[in-house]
């Protein structure tokens, strides 16, 4: 029998949960709920870590958590702090530094601003070389950065720009004017003191806060499955770096389950990661940084291995969707996972504001950074003002990528040492660097990119490839890079020296346009031939042969070129699109040179993709089926008697034109 478990602020842990006496903290109700039960959450703030006994035994006996029709409910992994007092060795410029000592029990065992940001492929901190921690301060809901002294909180130095170690360009701080907000700790064996530069505000009259636990609604134990969180505002955790090699916790996430699904949300202000599905850690966690012994990609590759010998498949893993949440200000990911991410959706989701602070910076950093994302499908999400939109690193197999705007982020889509099959379908990708490929056996039909298309042959790194919708391992491979298909889609014409403040005329560069493919065979047939043509011998003969492409009826603007081979490809003598952000409102606005209209693309599904080359797999849906490209940036659906234009919009066309994309 099922029933509803009640929570309020004014309740008791010792009541019953009914309607009429309800409970007092979200995590007793935790321990309580069974399988089909529904936890129903009064309007307040309630400052815990929910982690939930047990989950629901299918999609259909859920435990549901969820905030009551119309009221709003905070969970809050930070606790408020009062008894400033003015710093005694303050000075007139710094009259607005303050200090407090808290005792170490209000952490428990785990003190944030003892506990470094480390572990694989963190990167120093940009400007100081200072080490960070993930301790935090928040006034009035504004964090603060972290400097290396008292000295520094009392005399703080606004910043208005940085150096993205990535591209090596020069970026600004979101907030300039937010980086004479400082704090400093000093954490001794019972207590933590705090500085803080408030500019001008007192402590003791306004909300000041600080982070105390590491997550907000994640369980301790693996395989609690088959939760639903819906509806409420999380935030201020001290989440730790989170790398694929490592033990993956996020502000809220599944901790290595099946089946969760976390909706309707405000998810905010996680030191490091929102939303982990990512690994846990006994496949392995920070071994590179640990050990020193081989390289991080070495510990990487294990884990895979180490993953199936605990029942990484889709039996027991992934199946997760993450869907209509709204995440902003997180210093690594809005939503990171390894392994755990598997046949899990990501979809209607506002990402932005992620990594932004640039407090430190490491190379798995991006609004949604997913490893072995098989067949996950990211649909539908805008993200924006971000170091790196959406990061796809290894083992991108079966996945779909599909009527996202991304825009006035660094980059907005990275695919890393990947096989595919893959599809990147309908998205409008406005940045200065719009797609970079350090992989091969991609789809790339009916998208907008206003910026640089990257290709990176990748030689030094073998990744595995996987059974069609599988997590068997079905061998591995180098990135010959290529064997990718591109199908009408607009390029824009963005400039390179926008996109990476230098110049680029190689195939591993920056490109404007699909003339980066110049030199590669554009039938099958044709690379065979070529390797026929090489030296007799087995491996030797496939490095320096380029691997085929299949391109056409895209259209090219301003400074883009074609791929030199390209079955009828569209040059327009004019276009112009720009991106509009209008709150709950995005618009493209182009305008289109009269040609625009001649070119016409029908449906594209799986019969017009050749299979990869590798994997030796077709593209696909989830359930097997060859894939149907049917459906535009606005969810308009095309038929198999239709044509259409090139790009993400079915209602694109010559002249000028303003259209709502979000």
């Amino acid at each position: 029998m099922t029933s509803v478990l009640h929570v309020a602020t004014t309740g008791s842990d010792q009541a019953d949960g009914s309607e009429a006496s309800p409970l007092r903290t979200i995590n007793h109700a935790a321990q309580l709920a069974q399988p089909g039960d529904t936890v129903l959450v009064h309007e307040g703030e309630y400052r815990e870590w929910v982690k939930p006994k047990r989950g629901g035994l299918s999609n259909t006996r859920r435990i549901t958590y969820e905030a009551a029709a119309g009221e709003h409910v905070v969970i809050k992994g930070s606790e408020r702090i009062t008894g400033w007092q003015k710093d005694e060795n303050a000075s007139a410029p710094s009259e607005d530094v303050w200090t407090v000592t808290v005792p170490n029990e209000l952490f428990g065992d785990f003190n944030p601003f003892a506990e470094e940001i480390v572990g694989d492929w963190v990167v120093r901190p940009i400007e100081d070389g200072q080490r960070k921690h993930l301790g935090d301060v928040y006034l009035d809901g504004r964090s603060f950065y972290e400097v290396g002294s008292p000295d520094e909180v009392r005399h703080p130095t606004r910043r208005t720009e940085v150096r993205d170690d990535w591209t090596e360009r020069t970026v600004p701080i979101h907030d300039p004017d937010q980086t004479a907000y400082v704090w400093h700790a000093r954490v001794t064996a019972d207590t933590t003191t705090i500085w803080a530069n408030f500019q001008g505000a007192d402590p003791n009259e306004r909300l000041v806060e600080i982070n105390v636990r590491r997550s907000v609604f994640y369980p301790t134990e693996h395989h609690v499955d088959f939760i639903t969180v819906r509806g409420f505002e999380l935030c201020q955790a001290a989440t730790p770096w989170a790398p694929p090699t490592a033990d993956q916790p996020g502000l809220i996430g599944p901790n290595w389950a099946k089946g969760w699904v976390i909706e309707d949300n405000v998810i905010h202000d996680a030191k490091c990661v929102a939303i982990s599905i990512g690994k846990e850690a006994s496949t392995g966690d920070n071994n590179y940084t640990r050990r020193g012994d081989k390289p991080g990609y070495q510990y990487q590759l294990e884990s895979v291995f180490s993953a199936q010998q605990i029942g990484w498949d889709r039996e027991h893993i992934g199946s997760h969707v993450i869907r209509r949440n709204t995440i902003y200000d997180c210093g690594q990911c809005a939503i990171a996972g390894h392994l755990g991410c598997v046949f899990s959706s990501i979809e209607d989701n506002h990402i932005h504001r992620i990594a932004l602070k640039r407090e430190f910076y490491g190379h798995e950093i991006a609004g949604i950074k997913l490893h072995a994302a098989i067949d996950v499908e990211i649909t539908h999400n805008r993200i924006h003002a971000c170091s790196l939109g959406i990061w796809l690193d290894w083992q991108t197999q079966g996945t779909r990528v599909a009527r996202n705007v991304l825009y006035g982020n660094s980059r907005d889509l990275f695919v890393e040492v990947s096989h595919g099959p893959y599809v990147i379908d309908h998205n409008l990708l406005a940045s200065p660097v719009s797609i970079e490929s350090f992989s091969q056996g991609g789809a790339y039909v009916g998208n907008l990119l206003a910026g640089t298309l990257g290709l990176i042959r990748v030689m030094d790194r073998a990744t595995p490839y996987h059974r069609p919708h599988s997590t068997q391992v079905a061998g591995y491979a180098v990135i010959y890079g290529a064997d990718d298909r591109w199908i009408g889609n607009v390029f824009a014409g963005g400039e390179i020296d926008d996109a990476y403040g230098t110049d680029a005329h190689t195939f591993d560069g920056a490109w404007v346009g699909t003339a980066g493919y110049d030199g590669h065979p554009s039938t099958f047939d044709d690379y065979l031939a070529l390797i026929d043509a090489q030296p007799p011998g087995d491996h030797n003969r496939f490095p320096d042969v380029p691997q085929p492409v299949y391109i056409r009826h895209n259209a090219y603007a301003g400074a883009a070129r074609p791929y030199a081979a390209e079955d009828a490809p569209l040059h327009l003598s004019s276009a112009s699109f720009t991106v509009v952000d209008e709150g709950d409102a995005v618009w493209l606005e182009a305008d289109l040179a009269e040609e625009f209209d001649g070119l016409r693309v029908g449906l594209v599904t799986g019969a017009d993709l050749p299979r990869v080359r590798f994997v030796d797999a077709d593209f696909e849906e989830r359930d097997g089926s060859p894939v149907v490209i049917d459906r535009d940036l606005l969810g308009e659906r095309k038929h198999a008697d239709g044509s259409y234009p090139a790009g993400p919009l079915t209602t694109l066309a010559s002249g000028t034109s303003r259209i709502r994309v979000w």
